[in-house]
């Protein structure tokens, strides 16, 4: 039996260099306005432990190839948040914040194979969202404003300072190169990170969690008809 349809269905991207709080953002939008939730930087993380532990690395495009074509990406579904399989399995959180994919990820996430690999799984998720009844599906990455949903109904994209963000990763326990991996991001060829022309530009630094959510969720409210 085939899922009624949502109406209407919204698409809300999100974007963001690391630590500026997009996935716990883009969770609190899943809760409210009962979206699928896809942190899209888990796929990466995710990804590039797999590549790890089969020995892979990012300076062999060769072997990353290889490895790309053995990955089996599959979703599950979660309470409102998409999971990543890979081969049936999705890598364990503590396994994809570790310090050895923090500092490979950047470098992963750089190849164009990677992201083509991961570019169609990403964009597949919304007919996920709809199949599964949702009122919408809500993005959190660096491209997904700029290159997988370029035309989604809404488009956010936060910053913070960078050693704000480096003292909220330490607060959860994580050693996190942020300047870094941004820089990375920032500077490679395919997908960079950037603010999209049109992206509602959002300031973290000093807004607690609620106020950055309220700025988001105010205009999709409205388009919803919801309080």
């Amino acid at each position: 039996m085939t899922a009624p349809a949502v109406s209407p269905f919204i698409i809300v991207a999100i974007d963001g260099g690391a630590g500026t709080g997009k996935s716990s953002s883009a969770t609190l939008l899943s809760e409210r306005f009962n979206l699928l939730h896809v942190d899209t930087g888990s796929f990466y993380r995710a990804a590039t432990a797999e590549f790890l532990r089969l020995g892979v690395t990012a300076a062999d495009p060769a072997a990353v190839r290889g490895a790309i074509s053995g990955l089996q990406l599959r979703t599950r579904l979660n309470g409102r948040d998409a999971q990543m399989e890979i081969g049936g399995r999705v890598v364990p959180d503590a396994e994809i914040r570790s310090p050895a994919v923090n500092a490979g990820v950047s470098l992963f996430a750089a190849l164009p194979e990677v992201r083509a690999a991961l570019l169609d799984y990403q964009r597949q998720l919304a007919d996920f969202a709809r199949a599964h009844s949702f009122r919408g599906i809500v993005l959190g990455g660096r491209d997904i404003g700029s290159v997988i949903f370029p035309d989604a109904d809404f488009r956010f994209f936060l910053h913070v300072d960078e050693a704000v963000a480096e003292q909220r990763r330490a607060r959860q326990g994580q050693s996190d190169s942020i300047k870094e991996r941004n820089r990375l991001d920032s500077s490679r060829k395919t997908a960079p990170l950037l603010c999209p022309a049109g992206a509602s530009y959002i300031d973290t630094t000093q807004l607690t969690l609620a106020e950055v959510v309220e700025k988001m969720a105010a205009p999709i409210a409205a388009k919803l008809g919801v309080p």
